[in-house]
């Protein structure tokens, strides 16, 4: 079965690469939105010191110059409300709630599009999550937030009270779509079919309705090729990654990170599409699922490192839930903080970005620069 997958999802690869050749517009998921778009900064100035002077002098904000730079920032799992591991007694969040400071951090940025990571609403995505958690909280930026969804979405069965809260914007009922930031491609993938249509990683996290799988005997970056996995969203990925051939910089960002030091580990299950992105010039991706903030330097999908081509991973899961230990640290793996909630600010210029790890002091935890390929 898997060998009748791969040759099905060449076949449809090979199509959306031939349409893209052609010029024609990839089938997109209804509900895609695109953000405004923004100039970009001058090639003489800094881009990351322009960053950070735009988050530390408050006069920058609302008043950044028509040349400026698109922001795109966020995390993922975020509001929580329920004591403990009680997942019965449901708490309204105060302002010490973390998912309130990092909210905080985001309202100060009134210029940047926020990314939702996954795992946005704890602990089951329900409706009441959503409207008693997470709106008064990050829903305070609901109007300039592009989410995605996580497995903890998926607690309520089809993601109902994430699609319903989101609506249109979160592109229903497959939770994939595409749009454009300033001169960058922005892609927002749903990973949570991907990881539980092939081995789940977390036995006790498997949503209602899918299955459970056994787990290979040496899971690596070959297993994770051998399972197709969600086959449709993978075309999709390629129809899009080729359509959007002429943008010069890419960044994506989903839930279940490729590679992770943290609790979860690496989730070989995004496999294929980390081989679709390496192939067509992604340069940035942030995922979220293990709490704790993880930068990695560019690699290739088989983890080794690529300063030229590869793709830099982002691992931002500190919204505000509680933290997760670090249980092997990955090659590659540059910075890793686990004692901070923050959001991962980045600034994306023509052919560059930069980025900046803000924590809810205030202050600048992990910061840099890199080009696009």
């Amino acid at each position: 079965m898997a060998t009748l997958g791969n040759r099905l999802l060449l076949a449809i690869i090979v199509l959306a690469v031939v349409a893209g050749c052609r010029g024609e517009s990839p089938t997109l998921p209804r509900g895609q939105t695109s953000a405004p778009l923004a100039a970009r900064t001058p090639s003489a100035s800094d881009l990351l010191g322009w960053l950070q002077d735009y988050i530390d002098k408050p006069h920058r904000r609302h008043n950044a110059s028509s040349n400026a730079p698109a922001l795109l920032a966020g995390a993922g799992d975020i509001a929580r409300c329920y004591p403990g591991s009680d997942v019965t007694q449901f708490h309204r969040p105060t302002g010490a709630n973390p998912a309130a400071q990092t909210a905080r951090l985001l309202e100060e940025l009134p210029d940047a599009t926020v990314m939702a990571v996954g795992d946005n609403a704890y602990e089951f995505g329900s409706p009441l999550d959503y409207a008693g958690c997470y709106q008064p909280t990050w829903g305070r930026v609901r109007d300039r937030t592009m989410p995605a969804t996580g497995n903890h979405e998926y607690l309520t069965p089809g993601a109902a009270g994430y699609f319903t809260y989101f609506g249109l914007r979160s592109a229903p009922p497959l939770g994939y779509y595409s749009y454009d930031l300033g001169s960058w491609h922005v892609i927002v993938i749903n990973s949570t079919p991907q990881v539980y249509a092939c081995w789940p990683p977390e036995v006790t996290e498997i949503p209602p309705g899918f299955p459970v799988l056994p787990i290979p005997a040496s899971p690596g970056p070959e297993a994770g090729r051998a399972c197709v996995g969600d086959v449709a969203q993978q075309a999709w990925l390629a129809a899009d990654l080729v359509a959007h051939r002429d943008a010069k910089c890419t960044v994506a960002y989903f839930h279940h990170p490729r590679f992770s030091s943290g609790l979860h580990g690496n989730h070989y299950q995004m496999q294929r599409m980390w081989d679709l992105m390496y192939a067509n010039g992604v340069d940035v991706i942030v995922n979220g699922h293990d709490h704790l903030y993880e930068r990695f330097a560019p690699q290739d999908p088989d983890g080794h490192a690529d300063p030229t081509s590869g793709i830099r991973q982002f691992t931002v899961g500190t919204g505000g839930a509680e933290f997760y230990d670090v249980r092997e640290r990955q090659p590659n793996s540059e910075v890793i903080i686990n004692d901070m909630h923050g959001v991962l600010i980045l600034a994306l210029d023509n052919g560059r970005y930069a980025w900046s790890f803000e924590n809810t002091d205030r202050a600048i935890a992990d910061a840099g620069s890199g080009d696009c390929h």
